[in-house]
């Protein structure tokens, strides 16, 4: 990722956790605001649990957090857990600042969501973990942490102002997958059935699609970035697994150079890694840095820029950064541009030029 470290953005962008982590720094974002096509209808902000739903226990990296009555106010440490409480009805009061430039962390294709509630307070990661003083100004009942990378002690000292539900256990920080993000935060705020009704229309768009594109079943696939070198998501990435929902599989040897972590930055040995059937890239800016990737003495004579398999996402764009939120609310958004071009890319002809999708 960038803003809390161009790593931390690559952990969940790495610039770029689709197309995939706040692995770094914050990027700039475009201006132009385009409300997502085709996202799944949300309840109206400011709906409440029924009071049976409670209390509720949910178990994470540290233990377990009971949450005793339905969460009015609630803050997100974890880079994307707003998009899960505003697609179920519940404006956060304060969410995490990670890249994108936009209004209370909020994009564009969850902004129609709102539904008038007053856009969150925005606060910075400086690197050092969340600014626990001002998030206890805001006075949570519930704080957030699913697409996160919390430490022990980061969760105990959050721990003594509010219920904070943490990242899984079963994943690696900023791994947890869009669906049990969702999921999770429908049991917190006691709104389970809604938050599988959310998961069940996103994952049948997914479906739909790779059934309409019989293609890419088995390519090979990857994502990566120009980050120190060449940086490569693994298989934990939320980008990776978006893939392999589409059909494509992954180089079976990836989590062997990747290791445990959502993604790494690999050496010129093992730069085959980015000579697949079909290559994403996360860049900063698509004119300068595919020239720059061009001409680069590994990745130029590679078959896969010879062949024009390569799609390019500017990671500052709306489309970037929902391409790497990889939420219940920005995968419809990223769906309809990102499918016609991985379409493309690999229809066996270097000719076919990958369109740039609207932002």
């Amino acid at each position: 990722m960038l803003g809390i470290t161009r790593g931390i953005r690559f952990a969940a962008v790495l610039a770029s956790s689709l197309l995939l982590g706040t692995v770094a720094a914050c990027g700039s974002s475009s201006e132009t605001a385009t409300p997502a096509a085709s996202a799944p209808a949300a309840p109206p902000a400011g709906t409440t649990a029924p009071a049976a739903a409670f209390p509720v226990t949910i178990e994470h990296k540290f233990g377990s957090t009971t949450i005793p009555a339905a969460p009015q106010r609630i803050f997100t440490v974890g880079l994307t857990d707003q998009d899960a409480a505003i697609a179920l009805g519940v404006v956060p009061v304060g969410t995490t600042n990670w890249f994108g430039g936009f209004p209370g962390a909020i994009g564009p294709w969850a902004t129609p969501k709102l539904n008038g509630a007053p856009v969150p307070t925005l606060l910075e990661d400086p690197g050092t973990g969340p600014q626990v003083e001002k998030i206890a100004a805001l006075k949570p009942d519930l704080i957030l942490a699913l697409y996160a990378g919390l430490t022990k002690e980061q969760y105990e000292t959050l721990s003594k102002f509010a219920p904070v539900v943490a990242q899984p256990a079963a994943y690696n920080d900023y791994g947890i997958p869009w669906q049990e993000q969702t999921l999770i935060t429908g049991k917190a705020l006691g709104k389970e059935a809604e938050a599988k009704t959310l998961v069940n229309e996103v994952e049948t768009k997914f479906k739909t699609m790779a059934a309409e594109h019989p293609e890419f079943a088995g390519k090979k696939a990857v994502v990566a970035t120009p980050y120190e070198g060449f940086f490569v998501y693994g298989s934990q990435d939320t980008r990776s697994r978006n893939l392999v929902s589409l059909g494509f599989s992954l180089p079976s040897d990836l989590d062997s150079v990747i290791g445990d972590q959502f993604g790494a930055s690999i050496s010129k040995e093992r730069s085959d890694l980015l000579d697949q059937d079909l290559i994403i890239w996360t860049v900063p800016d698509t004119k300068k840095d595919v020239e720059t990737l061009h001409k680069d003495a590994v990745y130029k004579d590679m078959k896969v820029v010879a062949e024009g398999r390569e799609v390019f996402i500017g990671e500052s764009t709306n489309y970037g950064v929902a391409f790497s939120f990889v939420t219940v609310l920005s995968l419809p958004y990223v769906l309809d541009r990102l499918v016609p071009q991985l379409a493309q890319a690999v229809d066996g002809d270097p000719a076919t030029t990958v369109e740039p999708a609207a932002d």
